[in-house]
């Protein structure tokens, strides 16, 4: 049975939790109810726990659980506590439900499952909202024969439950519309309202953020604490996020998968800085740093209704990021998608000098790594619009004129680079224009690319003359 650290000299202390199920990858949604509960907590000076609901026999894998640690792990969402696993506190669970068998408020229910079947199509049939009717909620008689019971809540049956929702605000639930919720299965295993009980009350967790899908479970969760005693948190139930379409966020939108998007090359910071923006805004403040949204981000200002997810948005946003930070780390993290391309990132220029010239011209560090290969290795194919405007038959003397000045050149730097292409330009009585864009194409691939002479020093004399030569032949086989 899994104990907690004792509480600490303030009561009052924030404490939050983001509790996922191991059933699939820590998902957008999931992740930004991560966040909001990280800086709930970061904010006030308290704690973030991490718990993994893990009841799902079924469907529960440790590959899921492996996804959720790396996600988190990813995003830099660090937790005081945990992470607890739901499935190590069984005995804890069984402790519980048998204090409250003795002391009333709970009880077992012998009902078959084709006496609720019959019950809830009588039900229907008059129209009347499907609920356990509640009739072994008094009894007291022997067990019954060749049932084995199921465990169930005895929910107060009048008076009502307010949950003052930090989103939402005041919501009222009456407690006849609640039945006796389930808390145990027949086979003991408990069910996943109760679970959460349990542990938010023995984790002493101050406010619950999640998802709005879990409103109707809030007040039978609330009705279960009392029952038992128990502070009853703080509940802020955040809308869900919708996709570009308007729909439902689902695997037809693209990535959904926190660590899709890490192996697509967005980075961690702007992920989040994405996801926080999500339902919350400061104004007109698009970018945030960590510490910005720590001491900025209020759970009353998130937004009641859905958020639509915005690809665009989320590229604009990360190209922000791959500008501002440090070229040298964004050079260590490009380094596995130049690999993924056969590059050596060591066998060239110093990455940290491409991502200086480069990082603004991409979204993605997979973009960047694919804009940036012909620093180090020779392209496949002239792209065809630049190949057809810029590598007509008159480029074939300017190209051949830089191919003897650049191979005679004894400083391969950017000064001695302009000078010579410059010199070209003017003694052909040309357009800088006329010169550098053949140059460009003919050593790039494509008419874009950073200024001529970075370009040329960064890409290196022998590479630079190899496909002059290829351009040369190029326009000789025209």
């Amino acid at each position: 049975m899994q104990r907690f650290p004792a509480a600490g000299p303030i009561a009052t202390m924030v404490k939050t939790r983001f509790a996922p199920s191991p059933t699939g990858f820590l998902h957008i949604g999931g992740a930004r109810t991560a966040l909001y509960s990280w800086l709930h907590a970061r904010r006030h000076g308290g704690q973030f726990v991490l718990r993994i609901e893990d009841t799902d026999l079924e469907r529960s894998t440790p590959e899921a659980v492996a996804a959720i640690l790396d996600g988190m792990a990813w995003l830099g969402l660090d937790h005081d506590e945990g992470p607890y696993f739901q499935t190590q506190r069984f005995g804890r669970y069984r402790e519980v439900i048998a204090q409250m068998l003795a002391a009333g408020t709970a009880y077992r229910c012998y009902c078959t499952k084709e006496e609720l079947d019959a019950l809830r199509a009588e039900q229907m049939a008059q129209k009347i909202k499907p609920r356990y009717d509640g009739r072994y909620r008094d009894y007291d008689g022997p067990p019954r024969p060749g049932v084995e019971p199921v465990i169930r809540f005895k929910n107060p049956l009048d008076g009502e439950v307010v949950i003052d929702d930090l989103v939402h605000g005041p919501i009222t639930i009456r407690n006849d519309e609640l039945d006796d919720l389930v808390i145990a299965r027949a086979d003991g295993t408990p069910t996943y309202n109760f679970c959460v009980v349990v542990d938010d009350m023995d984790m002493g967790i101050t406010h619950v953020i999640r998802g709005d899908d879990h409103i109707n479970n809030t007040p039978r969760q609330i009705n279960i604490l009392r029952a038992l005693g128990a502070t009853v948190p703080s509940y802020a139930h955040v809308a869900m996020i919708l996709g570009d379409d308007g729909q439902k966020l689902s695997k037809r939108h693209g990535a959904v998968s926190v660590l899709q998007y890490r192996d697509e090359g967005f980075l961690p910071g702007a992920v989040l800085n994405y996801l926080v923006r999500l339902g919350w805004s400061h104004g007109d403040q698009e970018v945030f740093t960590r510490e910005e949204m720590i001491r900025l981000f209020d759970i009353g200002d998130v937004n009641k209704a859905a958020s639509a997810f915005n690809t665009s948005k989320l590229l604009w946003l990360n190209q922000q990021y791959l500008m501002s930070t440090p070229p040298e780390q964004i050079a260590w993290l490009l380094r596995p998608f130049l690999s993924a391309l056969g590059i050596d990132p060591d066998s060239g220029p110093d990455p940290v000098e491409v991502v200086r010239e480069m990082a603004c011209r991409a979204q993605t560090l997979q973009e960047l790594a694919a804009q940036s290969a012909f620093f180090w290795q020779d392209f496949e194919a002239y792209d065809e619009k630049s190949a057809r405007q810029h590598l007509k038959p008159e480029a074939a003397q300017p190209l051949a004129c830089l191919r003897e000045r650049l191979a005679a050149l004894p400083a391969w730097e950017p000064a001695a680079l302009h000078e010579t292409v410059q010199a070209v330009a003017t003694e052909l009585e040309l357009k800088m224009g006329k010169v550098a864009q053949p140059l460009r194409v003919a050593v790039v691939g494509r008419a874009a690319s950073p200024g001529i002479d970075v370009t040329l020093a960064l890409t290196g004399r022998e590479a630079v003359l190899r496909r002059l030569d290829r351009a040369l032949a190029h326009l000789a086989a025209a």
